[in-house]
Parts: C-alpha cells; sequence; structure tokens
C-alpha cells in the first residue's frame, strides 16, 4: 500500500532529515585515511542521538548491528561498520544514514572521496551524484516513478557506467521501507502514478564497471561481481504541488544551492 503524508508529517520527516543533511556536511571532517568504519559509526551515533527524540533508524533494523551503512570501493551498500576495516588514500566510501524522530523515519546517503582521489573516482561520484539531482528533478505529482528512472538512464547514457538494477529506492514514512519500489531504471510514463503526499528515498547506485552485484557470506554486504568502483547518493523526497520537496536536506536561503561534498 502506497501512503500519502500530510504537510505536518513531511515537516517532521524534514526535521529528521536536517539531522542526516547536518550530520552529512560534518562527515567529511570525520572521513580520512588511518580511521576505522566503527569509528565513522560511533561518531554518527552520538551526532543523530545529539538531537532530542532522534534515533539511528538503521541500528538493529532486520539485525543490522551498525548505527549506519558504510560501504568501501567495490561495496555497493549495507557494508558493516568494523574496527577491523580502515579507510586509505584513495578510497572511497559511502555512508547511508536512517533517522527516526517521533515515529517518522528519514534517510539519505553521500559517497565521499578519502584524500586524494583518483580522476575515475571523482567522474564517477560526478555522475552518480548528477543522476541523483536528475532523478529528484523527475518526481512531480502526476508522473510516474518509471519517469524517476527514466532520469537516471538518460544521465549515465554514454558515460560507461553500470546502473545497478537488482537494488532499488522506495517509499519512507513510519516504516524506513515502503511502498512503492523506485527503480533506478524506467521508461516515461511507466510505473506508479506519482502523487502529492508520496514520500520517496530516491538513490541511485552506479558502477564503474559490471552492475552485476553479489551479497557476501556476511549475509549483509552487497559488492560489484567484478570488483569495480561504485558510488551511491540518495535523498529523501516529498512530492509536493510545488514540485519535489528534498527532506534530507538543510534549510537554505532561496539561491543558496544544494550540498555538494
Amino acid at each position: 500500500m502506497i501512503h500519502l503524508r500530510t504537510a505536518e508529517e513531511m515537516d517532521v520527516m524534514a526535521r529528521g532529515g536536517a539531522i542526516i543533511a547536518g550530520l552529512l556536511e560534518e562527515l567529511p571532517a570525520h572521513i580520512r585515511p588511518g580511521i576505522s568504519t566503527a569509528s565513522i559509526d560511533a561518531f554518527c551515533e552520538r551526532y543523530i542521538t545529539s538531537h532530542e527524540g532522534a534515533v539511528p533508524a538503521f541500528k538493529g533494523l532486520y539485525g543490522f548491528a551498525g548505527s549506519v551503512c558504510i560501504s568501501l570501493n567495490q561495496e555497493v551498500v549495507h557494508g558493516i561498520p568494523s574496527p577491523k576495516r580502515i579507510l586509505v588514500e584513495g578510497d572511497i566510501v559511502s555512508v547511508d544514514v536512517g533517522v527516526r524522530l517521533d515515529g517518522w523515519c528519514s534517510d539519505s546517503a553521500w559517497t565521499y572521496p578519502v584524500g586524494e582521489v583518483s580522476e575515475a573516482a571523482n567522474a564517477l561520484l560526478r555522475v552518480t551524484e548528477r543522476a541523483l539531482d536528475a532523478a529528484v528533478e523527475a518526481a512531480v505529482a502526476g508522473r510516474h516513478v518509471g519517469d524517476i528512472g527514466a532520469a537516471v538512464v538518460k544521465t549515465v547514457e554514454g558515460t560507461g557506467y553500470g546502473i545497478i538494477k537488482e537494488l532499488v529506492g522506495h517509499g519512507v514514512g513510519r516504516d524506513v521501507h515502503e511502498e512503492p519500489q523506485v527503480p533506478n531504471i524506467g521508461r516515461p510514463g511507466h510505473g506508479p502514478l506519482l502523487r502529492v503526499g508520496m514520500v520517496l528515498a530516491i538513490e541511485p547506485m552506479l558502477s564503474a564497471g559490471s552492475p552485476g552485484i553479489r551479497t557476501l557470506r556476511d549475509g549483509w554486504t552487497v559488492v560489484t561481481v567484478d570488483g569495480a568502483l561504485t558510488a551511491h547518493f540518495e535523498h529523501t523526497v516529498g512530492i509536493t504541488a510545488q514540485g519535489p520537496l528534498i527532506l534530507t536536506a538543510l534549510p537554505r536561503p532561496v539561491g543558496a544551492g544544494s550540498r555538494s561534498e
């Protein structure tokens, strides 16, 4: 069932989303060579819980051990934080964050360079972030879920990157994962109708090689089959009569621009 949220409910989700946005802006100062993914996880949990009533939405979700998912290089999503996973110069690292506040969830992810990275890695980050921007712009009432995936496809077309098709975005609300699924491929005019009140996690994931994936023996970490680098960018977006509203963004003056690491 697809739920439609009121403006007041979206406001609560935006409060949780602003916590995530603030955390994602703080993270570059903490992502550096020599630090463990467990240390990043601990920082994220402290940051989230320092806001009254906010808790990490992923901690314990389906049995997940961390407060956030931290995925390195060829790891697409669901990397488990560990004191044994140490960042090194040239890595790229995706941090996927969920916050639950007053019974409502928000979800966002960003991929960061660790120190100086290759131009190939930087290019992958730029295209994946552009794919997210295009997908958000397509989330307009009266269009369809397929228009969102089509925007990702159009952005990625000709770059040589693979779109991870087996992993999708989703609805967000009382639960982290709700209907509908939001694939990163699609055709305009196909899929569920986008209606005012829908709230979606839109999250393009690209591979610098094959789009094929597999899950490691830990039961969580999803990696590319060929070991290619991947990037993941995500926002929680509300469908409003005025257009798509990013709920995982810091409040900004008009014209101030969007966050870009």
